[in-house]
């Protein structure tokens, strides 16, 4: 059974990553993958995203996985739309401005109420930033697609 959601995806690799989402927008991230329940994004980082000591925010982090993870469980095709239920970020390391930084997004259970995602950012060297995960939770809300 084809996924539109994914097909439509693969359409616009490489292109900014935008949807429902201002805050999401505001990042600019630039889709690199696209696949049903793992999707990739990548962000340069910019100087409003930087803390006082010039180095990314934990709270940009956090956003950029929220959003990806959001993705990623839109990516399944889903009948319902599905929203953080928790996010929990552990920070590992840190870059600065000009930066590009990966964020991976992968399904790792899907239940039928609640979907589990892990999702890990990476410096443009390989580092790892920040190891994530998120349970989303099914909402009434359908989605309209």
């Amino acid at each position: 059974m084809s996924n539109h959601i994914v097909d439509f995806l693969q359409t616009v690799i490489g292109k900014p990553a935008e949807g429902p989402s201002p805050a999401g927008n505001w990042l600019g991230g630039i889709l690199k993958e696209a696949k049903e329940g793992e999707i990739t994004v990548d962000f340069v980082i910019r100087e409003e995203m930087c803390n006082p000591v010039g180095t990314i925010h934990g709270g940009m982090l956090s956003l950029m996985a929220d959003e990806v993870i959001g993705m990623t469980t839109f990516s399944l095709n889903t009948e319902y739309l599905y929203t953080s239920v928790n996010l929990v970020v552990d920070f590992l390391s840190n870059v600065r401005q000009g930066e590009t930084v990966s964020v991976k997004a992968e399904v790792v259970r899907k239940g039928r109420n609640i979907i589990n995602v892990s999702c890990f950012i990476t410096s443009e060297t390989g580092k790892l930033l920040a190891k994530v995960t998120s349970n989303m939770g099914k909402t009434q809300n359908k989605i309209g697609i």
